[in-house]
């Protein structure tokens, strides 16, 4: 404080000095006044001596003075002088006076609180802040390895700025886009769907859509993109093309297609597994923001995530400036059946003490969504507080097979295509690439996602647990073989 209060009075001296040369220069030039450029002159040599001396002074005088010490007394000052941090005294009111005796026009002196106003903050904007260019939805079809695929087969009415906004990803059948109008009340914002429609289920993939555009929220064909996707031996017999599906009004007296239990699925008939990655690299590729959310059409995010997610890019809190990659993990939650939605963190909380809402797959799989720090973010006070970065957590030690849903970017690594749903651990070998890429998961505070309610228990399938052991070989023997080529290996980092 003292170093810098010797600086500021020194600043103030000196913009004294000028403006009093600059008076007596006119007055001189005017009414040929040398005697008092001479003694404008000698009053400058005067102050600039006295400032070397406080120079070499002030070093000694902080040893002598402390941070609480009073280091100047003006109230002790004598008449016609100013006080100069250190207790040296200069006589500046002498020129002051012999400007006035000479009827020069009174100057008043640069305030010294004037030196230390700051600039204001430089606040950037969402555009300037996110790296990303505009990109166009386009319709095509495409082949995925078995897969054909129609990208943005249906698309949604909104075409958002790549930085303006955030994309959920997500995937499904037909028979789960009951979820999509409760996740769109709570989201409010783009969705890019992967719809996976093998033969016969195509038609009611595209009566589904149909229902929900017609019959349903308007916020689906708002925000709604849909993608769909078979394999290549399943085609459908005909496929109409995107703009023309939606000139077939469905009949909203009937039932959703999804409630039609005469009907047979012929992803189940066929016995057909379900490729969940194909469908999450659909929607992750597809999205047209830069920040994107890959979920599952279940999850349910809290109300108000995207714009207090853009508030924080935009203030760029201390951990946002990181080196290291992140992404912004997720709390996940399952509720009782029957139970309403948390509005907040504080609901939430509120119904996790009273046992109406666990932590995700606490009864399924406990290791696989144990979040760093769960018990710590469940305690912390967060009532009136703006999203932000709680912790930041590793995929290592006690959390080396954790399963994080994030928010993240297009750069972040894909799902390998490989995996199936039944066959469990379809998002392990991602995590493990996370893991050796040395990403941040920087766990966020009042944001979290409810699956739609009902907790899933464990239950017996022999079947899967079939598939689930040829998954674990394929991973083991194959796949982890080959990121470690890739990528390499880091400590601590598994599958």
């Amino acid at each position: 404080m003292l170093t810098r209060r010797n600086w500021v009075l020194r600043l103030s001296i000196v913009l004294n000095l000028v403006v009093l040369f600059y008076f007596g220069t006119h007055i001189a030039s005017r009414n040929g006044g040398s005697d008092f450029i001479e003694e404008l002159q000698a009053e400058g040599r005067s102050l600039a001596l006295e400032m070397a001396e406080e120079t070499e002074d002030s070093r000694k005088l902080r040893d002598v003075l402390s941070p609480s010490s009073p280091s100047v007394h003006t109230a002790s000052q004598p008449q016609g002088t100013t006080s100069v941090s250190g207790g040296k005294s200069v006589r500046a009111s002498t020129t002051v006076a012999t400007s006035t005796e000479r009827k020069v026009p009174s100057v008043a002196l640069l305030p010294v609180s004037s030196a230390l106003k700051a600039e204001p903050p430089i606040e950037h904007t969402l555009q300037e802040l996110i790296p990303c260019n505009d990109r166009k939805r386009e319709s095509r079809t495409a082949q995925r390895g078995d897969y054909w695929v129609l990208y943005n087969y249906v698309q949604a009415e909104y075409q958002p700025h790549c930085w303006e906004t955030l994309t959920y990803t997500t995937h499904a059948d037909y028979t789960f886009l009951d979820n999509l109008e409760p996740l769109l009340e709570r989201w409010q914002g783009p969705v890019s769907l992967a719809l996976y429609a093998p033969g016969t289920d195509f038609i009611l993939t595209l009566n589904t859509i149909r229902y929900l555009r017609n019959c349903g929220s308007n916020l689906v064909s708002r925000f709604v993109t849909f993608h769909i996707y078979f394999p290549s031996k399943h085609l459908p017999k005909q496929i109409p093309k995107g703009n023309k599906i939606l000139e077939e009004h469905f009949n909203c007296s009937n039932p959703p297609p999804w409630l039609n239990s005469t009907l047979a699925v012929y992803k189940s008939q066929k016995k057909l597994l379900y490729p969940v990655n194909v469908g999450r690299n659909i929607a992750r590729e597809s999205a047209v923001t830069y920040y994107i959310l890959p979920s599952d059409i279940e999850l349910y995010p809290s109300p108000g995530l995207i714009p207090d997610f853009l508030a924080m890019i935009q203030r760029q809190d201390p951990p946002l400036l990181h080196k290291n990659p992140k992404v912004f993990a997720l709390s996940i939650f399952e509720l009782e059946t029957n139970m309403s939605l948390p509005a907040n963190k504080k609901e939430l909380v509120s119904m996790v003490k009273n046992g109406s809402a666990i932590p995700f797959h606490k009864k399924v799989c406990p290791n696989c969504h144990n979040v760093p720090k769960a018990r710590e973010w469940l305690n912390a006070d967060s009532s009136n507080k703006a999203l932000q970065v709680f912790h930041i957590g590793k995929r290592t030690g006690y959390f080396v097979h954790w399963e994080p849903i994030f928010i993240g970017t297009h750069q972040d690594p894909l799902y390998d295509e490989r995996l199936s749903w039944e066959g469990k651990s379809d998002k392990m070998t991602q995590g493990y690439t996370l893991c050796v890429l040395d990403y941040e998961f920087q766990i966020l505070d009042n944001a979290f996602l409810v699956h739609k309610p009902g907790i899933k228990t464990l239950k017996k399938d022999p079947a899967r647990a079939v598939l689930a052991g040829k998954t674990n070989a394929l991973i083991s023997k194959i796949i982890f073989p080959e990121l470690k080529v890739l990528y390499g290996t880091r400590k601590g980092c598994a599958v």
